[in-house]
């Protein structure tokens, strides 16, 4: 059954959105959380386990110092208080990707709390206000065979691959976002894409969304206009790009508010984000707190960071996200729309990146917000998740410089390493897409071109030099856009001076 929505102008005539955003940062220590087992992405199901992640009797925990470090530094980096002692807690339910029927987790003493970061709209910037960060080990993962969905409705059978059970996770949790109105779903994603930037640039995780390394929940309600009191939320889970979190939150406040509209009573409840629709659908009743049945982890001893060491972890933190922006502004020489541009659509860091590896900044910034944002958008992608790397665009940056190739055949090199066909020089090898310089080549193509067009001809020898224009178009038509479209246009006029 498809949920009946409002459209979103009159949803936000009548309700304002209230966001809350958790979001699942996966650690890239070397070991789990409480064992000593490996952390490496995509190993055989099952080979990454013992005793303690699998939750066998008898099996004793201990904290993974690294984690712990790690912790700290991200709730540092969100303006958060460090705890000058806390503990682990056992958060009780029964789901076959838990085999310990709990989940190691921290409840009413996290590690850090009471933070906040900056996030810049289109010029306009909103305070986040961030409520915890805190400890908490990753579950198995399920995959349910023999249905249509991939859920476990109608499916004949699921298969449990543990390997992920105990993997370190920061939870980030914010406090209620109001004020952002009809800017809500765009808050969302910039929030999320912002935190990204931040947990890369701490080194505490690679924070790729495609392989689960971060993932975002989506809390949404609506208030009656005018009204403080938020409205019953739903949670949409394990939302895995910034475009599905922006779509998610814009669907969610149209599917509230023609419900509210219509006399209904919002449901407190998990949903599914489906990419292939845009739609969430219902997963099940959400649980309150007191539902998990909390208590301390008796394994386990407190966490007590001192001062000393807190402040000695400060000093390892990045530079702040609003003074990077400005600094990286003045350095690349971008305008106030250029940088607003750049961060809006997710691609500071790649262009960062990407001058790094050699290219320009407004040559990194032309293929990333153009060539590259278009295929993004067509694949349905973010820019982060499409497959090239910052040091392939400026890859191909160098064979421009070079005038190996073109800007139009440069086009054709990103095909070919979307395809996977190896370098930007091997792509230009396997495709023949060299720019042609053979002065006999080139002069027999502007031979060809001017005895096609003779009254182009005559224009230029007569001085109209700026219909030299379309003689270069032959060429390059001629030539399947390899010609030297700069030599070619000194040909021409040689011939016809």
């Amino acid at each position: 059954m498809t949920d009946t929505l409002l459209t979103y102008d009159d949803a936000l005539a009548a309700y304002d959105p209230v966001l809350g955003l958790e979001v699942h940062v996966e650690l890239n220590t070397a070991s789990k959380m409480f064992c000593g087992c490996s952390t490496v992405f995509g190993a055989e199901p099952n080979t990454q386990v013992c005793p303690v992640c699998l939750g066998l009797p008898g099996a004793m925990p201990v904290v993974n110092g690294k984690g712990v470090e790690s912790a700290i530094r991200i709730g540092l980096a969100l303006n958060c208080q460090i705890a000058e002692w806390c503990r682990f807690a056992r958060k009780n339910y029964f789901y076959p990707d838990m085999p310990k029927n709990f989940q190691t987790s921290q409840y009413d003493e996290p590690i850090a709390y009471d933070g906040w970061m900056d996030v810049e709209v289109d010029g306009e910037t909103f305070r986040v206000e961030i409520e915890r960060a805190h400890m908490e080990e990753d579950t198995g993962k399920s995959t349910h065979v023999g249905g249509a969905t991939g859920r476990i409705h109608g499916a004949d059978h699921s298969l449990v691959d543990y390997n992920r059970a105990g993997i370190p996770l920061i939870e980030i949790v914010t406090k209620p976002i109001r004020g952002a109105g009809a800017r809500a779903p765009e808050v969302a994603r910039a929030y999320v894409a912002q935190l990204r930037d931040l947990i890369v640039a701490l080194g505490v995780s690679e924070a790729r969304m495609d392989q689960g390394n971060l993932r975002a929940d989506v809390n949404l309600s609506l208030s009656t206009k005018g009204s403080d009191v938020l409205g019953t939320r739903s949670e949409t889970k394990n939302v895995n790009s910034f475009r599905s979190v922006e779509r998610a939150v814009r669907f969610e406040v149209q599917r509230h508010a023609a419900i509210l509209a219509g006399g209904g009573s919002i449901v407190q409840e998990t949903r599914h984000w489906h990419e292939d629709t845009g739609i969430t659908t219902s997963g099940r009743e959400k649980s309150d707190a007191e539902d998990y049945r909390y208590f301390p982890e008796p394994d386990l001893v407190p966490v007590a960071p001192t001062r000393d060491w807190v402040e000695e972890l400060r000093a390892t933190l990045p530079e702040n996200p609003t003074a990077r922006r400005a600094r990286l502004q003045q350095e690349w020489g971008f305008s106030d729309l250029e940088m607003r541009d750049t961060v809006g659509a997710g691609a500071l860091g790649l262009v960062e990146e990407t001058i790094a590896a050699g290219a320009s900044p407004q040559a990194a910034r032309k293929w990333w917000l153009s060539e590259l944002s278009r295929r993004a958008n067509d694949a349905g992608v973010d820019l982060v998740d499409l497959g090239v790397t910052p040091a392939q665009v400026a890859g191909v940056q160098a064979l421009v410089d070079a005038g190996t190739v073109n800007d139009k055949l440069a086009r054709q090199v990103f095909d070919g390493l979307l395809a996977g066909e190896g370098t930007p020089e091997e792509v230009v090898e396997k495709r023949g897409l060299a720019v042609v310089s053979d002065e006999g080549a080139l002069s027999a193509a502007v031979d060809n071109a001017i005895a096609a067009n003779p009254d182009v001809a005559d224009k230029i020898r007569d001085g109209k030099v700026a219909a030299a224009g379309a003689l270069i178009g032959a060429v390059m038509k001629e030539m399947r856009g390899q010609a030297d479209a700069a030599r070619v246009r000194e040909l021409i006029l040689e011939k016809l001076s």
